[in-house]
Protein backbone atom coordinates (compact mmCIF):
# COMPACT_ATOMS: atom_id res chain seq x y z
CA UNK A 1 0.00 0.00 0.00
CA UNK A 2 3.10 2.50 0.92
CA UNK A 3 4.49 1.98 -3.08
CA UNK A 4 0.69 2.92 -4.01
CA UNK A 5 -0.30 5.97 -2.21
CA UNK A 6 3.40 7.33 -2.66
CA UNK A 7 3.05 7.46 -6.02
CA UNK A 8 -0.74 8.78 -6.00
CA UNK A 9 0.74 11.35 -3.34
CA UNK A 10 4.36 12.45 -5.64
CA UNK A 11 1.83 12.61 -8.71
CA UNK A 12 -1.37 14.62 -7.13
CA UNK A 13 0.42 16.33 -4.78
CA UNK A 14 -1.85 18.22 -2.69
CA UNK A 15 -4.93 17.44 -4.11
CA UNK A 16 -4.01 13.76 -4.21
CA UNK A 17 -3.14 14.30 0.29
CA UNK A 18 -6.72 15.92 0.23
CA UNK A 19 -8.39 13.81 -1.41
CA UNK A 20 -7.22 10.74 -0.01
CA UNK A 21 -8.03 12.28 3.68
CA UNK A 22 -11.76 13.07 2.27
CA UNK A 23 -12.03 9.39 1.70
CA UNK A 24 -10.12 8.43 4.87
CA UNK A 25 -13.27 9.64 6.50
CA UNK A 26 -15.67 8.10 3.99
CA UNK A 27 -14.35 4.95 3.57
CA UNK A 28 -12.24 4.31 6.92
CA UNK A 29 -10.45 1.25 5.34
CA UNK A 30 -7.85 3.68 4.32
CA UNK A 31 -6.53 5.10 7.10
CA UNK A 32 -5.01 8.53 8.23
CA UNK A 33 -2.51 6.65 10.40
CA UNK A 34 -0.81 5.68 6.41
CA UNK A 35 -1.41 8.77 4.39
CA UNK A 36 -0.35 11.81 7.10
CA UNK A 37 3.34 10.13 7.94
CA UNK A 38 3.46 9.60 4.43
CA UNK A 39 2.80 13.26 4.01
CA UNK A 40 5.39 14.04 6.22
CA UNK A 41 8.43 11.65 4.49
CA UNK A 42 7.80 13.68 1.86
CA UNK A 43 7.84 16.98 3.66
CA UNK A 44 11.07 15.91 4.68
CA UNK A 45 12.53 14.65 1.57
CA UNK A 46 11.65 18.66 0.26
CA UNK A 47 8.45 17.19 -2.24
CA UNK A 48 6.10 18.75 0.61
CA UNK A 49 5.94 21.53 2.54
CA UNK A 50 5.02 20.51 5.61
CA UNK A 51 2.78 22.99 6.87
CA UNK A 52 0.63 22.91 3.28
CA UNK A 53 0.44 18.96 4.48
CA UNK A 54 -0.90 19.81 8.02
CA UNK A 55 -3.45 21.98 6.38
CA UNK A 56 -4.32 20.03 3.13
CA UNK A 57 -4.97 17.00 4.96
CA UNK A 58 -6.90 18.95 8.16
CA UNK A 59 -9.08 20.21 5.29
CA UNK A 60 -9.67 16.76 3.74
CA UNK A 61 -10.59 15.61 7.54
CA UNK A 62 -13.12 17.96 8.03
CA UNK A 63 -14.40 17.70 4.68
CA UNK A 64 -14.78 13.89 4.58
CA UNK A 65 -16.78 14.69 7.87
CA UNK A 66 -19.51 16.45 6.79
CA UNK A 67 -21.17 13.47 4.83
CA UNK A 68 -21.43 12.11 7.94
CA UNK A 69 -22.98 15.19 9.85
CA UNK A 70 -25.35 15.41 7.41
CA UNK A 71 -26.68 11.94 7.58
CA UNK A 72 -26.95 12.42 11.61
CA UNK A 73 -29.23 15.40 10.77
CA UNK A 74 -31.69 13.96 8.12
CA UNK A 75 -31.95 11.03 10.56
CA UNK A 76 -32.32 13.48 13.53
CA UNK A 77 -34.27 12.88 17.25
CA UNK A 78 -37.60 11.52 15.86
CA UNK A 79 -36.56 9.40 13.36
CA UNK A 80 -34.24 7.59 15.93
CA UNK A 81 -36.47 7.63 18.08
CA UNK A 82 -39.34 5.83 15.38
CA UNK A 83 -36.30 3.66 14.32
CA UNK A 84 -35.67 2.34 18.20
CA UNK A 85 -39.19 1.54 18.26
CA UNK A 86 -39.29 -0.15 15.26
CA UNK A 87 -36.12 -1.91 15.57
CA UNK A 88 -35.09 -1.28 19.47
CA UNK A 89 -33.69 -5.18 19.35
CA UNK A 90 -31.22 -4.89 16.98
CA UNK A 91 -30.14 -1.15 17.77
CA UNK A 92 -29.85 -2.48 21.12
CA UNK A 93 -31.27 1.29 22.15
CA UNK A 94 -35.10 2.02 23.05
CA UNK A 95 -36.26 4.92 22.69
CA UNK A 96 -35.45 5.81 26.48
CA UNK A 97 -31.89 4.97 25.80
CA UNK A 98 -32.05 7.31 22.45
CA UNK A 99 -33.05 9.88 24.39
CA UNK A 100 -30.42 9.47 27.18
CA UNK A 101 -27.75 9.63 24.21
CA UNK A 102 -29.15 12.56 23.04
CA UNK A 103 -29.18 14.02 26.74
CA UNK A 104 -25.84 12.86 27.19
CA UNK A 105 -24.30 14.52 23.92
CA UNK A 106 -26.02 17.39 24.77
CA UNK A 107 -24.17 18.20 27.64
CA UNK A 108 -20.95 16.71 26.33
CA UNK A 109 -21.37 17.37 22.50
CA UNK A 110 -18.83 19.89 22.04
CA UNK A 111 -15.67 17.50 23.93
CA UNK A 112 -16.91 14.41 22.36
CA UNK A 113 -16.35 16.04 18.75
CA UNK A 114 -12.97 17.43 19.92
CA UNK A 115 -11.58 14.54 21.59
CA UNK A 116 -13.62 12.29 19.15
CA UNK A 117 -11.35 13.10 15.86
CA UNK A 118 -7.98 11.63 18.10
CA UNK A 119 -9.29 8.64 18.44
CA UNK A 120 -8.93 6.15 15.72
CA UNK A 121 -12.19 4.78 14.37
CA UNK A 122 -14.69 7.29 16.59
CA UNK A 123 -13.29 10.00 14.44
CA UNK A 124 -15.22 9.39 11.44
CA UNK A 125 -18.70 8.02 13.14
CA UNK A 126 -18.73 11.10 15.93
CA UNK A 127 -20.08 12.85 13.10
CA UNK A 128 -23.46 11.71 13.27
CA UNK A 129 -24.53 12.09 16.84
CA UNK A 130 -23.15 15.85 16.19
CA UNK A 131 -25.64 16.00 12.78
CA UNK A 132 -28.29 13.99 15.19
CA UNK A 133 -28.43 16.98 18.06
CA UNK A 134 -28.48 19.54 15.65
CA UNK A 135 -25.44 20.64 16.55
CA UNK A 136 -24.66 24.24 14.85
CA UNK A 137 -22.19 24.02 11.92
CA UNK A 138 -20.11 26.64 12.71
CA UNK A 139 -19.50 25.29 16.11
CA UNK A 140 -19.06 21.88 14.53
CA UNK A 141 -16.61 23.09 11.58
CA UNK A 142 -14.75 24.70 14.56
CA UNK A 143 -14.51 21.55 16.71
CA UNK A 144 -13.79 18.99 14.26
CA UNK A 145 -11.04 21.28 12.47
CA UNK A 146 -9.38 21.58 15.85
CA UNK A 147 -9.62 18.12 16.71
CA UNK A 148 -8.78 17.09 13.30
CA UNK A 149 -5.78 19.88 13.19
CA UNK A 150 -4.02 18.29 15.74
CA UNK A 151 -4.60 14.88 14.82
CA UNK A 152 -2.89 15.23 11.36
CA UNK A 153 -0.07 17.80 12.96
CA UNK A 154 1.21 14.63 15.24
CA UNK A 155 1.18 11.90 12.53
CA UNK A 156 3.02 14.60 9.77
CA UNK A 157 5.67 15.48 12.26
CA UNK A 158 6.08 11.51 13.19
CA UNK A 159 6.49 10.92 9.66
CA UNK A 160 8.55 14.10 9.23
CA UNK A 161 11.20 12.79 11.79
CA UNK A 162 10.94 9.25 10.98
CA UNK A 163 11.23 10.02 7.33
CA UNK A 164 12.25 6.66 5.74
CA UNK A 165 11.35 4.70 8.47
CA UNK A 166 7.28 5.91 8.73
CA UNK A 167 6.05 3.18 8.78
CA UNK A 168 7.11 2.42 12.13
CA UNK A 169 4.42 5.22 13.07
CA UNK A 170 1.84 2.80 11.39
CA UNK A 171 2.99 -0.29 13.64
CA UNK A 172 2.24 1.62 16.55
CA UNK A 173 -1.31 3.24 15.74
CA UNK A 174 -2.93 1.01 13.75
CA UNK A 175 -2.88 -1.80 16.49
CA UNK A 176 -4.57 1.30 18.65
CA UNK A 177 -7.33 1.34 15.68
CA UNK A 178 -8.31 -2.23 15.70
CA UNK A 179 -8.80 -2.66 19.22
CA UNK A 180 -10.99 0.47 19.01
CA UNK A 181 -13.10 -1.45 16.26
CA UNK A 182 -13.07 -4.65 17.79
CA UNK A 183 -14.35 -3.65 20.95
CA UNK A 184 -16.95 -1.55 19.78
CA UNK A 185 -18.54 -4.88 17.68
CA UNK A 186 -17.94 -6.54 21.40
CA UNK A 187 -19.55 -4.38 23.04
CA UNK A 188 -22.52 -4.36 20.52
CA UNK A 189 -22.79 -8.17 20.57
CA UNK A 190 -22.72 -8.01 24.48
CA UNK A 191 -25.66 -5.53 24.45
CA UNK A 192 -27.68 -7.64 22.00
CA UNK A 193 -27.08 -10.78 24.26
CA UNK A 194 -27.99 -9.13 27.15
CA UNK A 195 -30.96 -7.77 25.85
CA UNK A 196 -32.35 -11.24 24.49
CA UNK A 197 -31.14 -13.05 28.31
CA UNK A 198 -33.30 -10.29 29.91
CA UNK A 199 -35.93 -11.10 27.69
CA UNK A 200 -36.22 -14.36 28.57
CA UNK A 201 -36.09 -13.99 31.61
CA UNK A 202 -39.30 -11.60 31.34
CA UNK A 203 -41.07 -13.93 29.43
CA UNK A 204 -40.35 -17.21 31.94
CA UNK A 205 -41.91 -14.89 34.62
Amino acid sequence: MFDNLLGLVEQMGYFGLLLLMFLENVFPPIPSELIMPLGGFLAAQGKMDPFLVVLVGTAGSVLGGLPWYYLGRFFGHDRLIALSERFGFIMTMDPPDVEKAFSWFSRHGAKAVLFGRLIPAIRTLISVPAGMAAMGMPKFLLLTTLGSLVWTSILTGAGYALESQYEVVESYVDPVSKIVVYGVITVYFGRLGWRLLRGRRTGNR
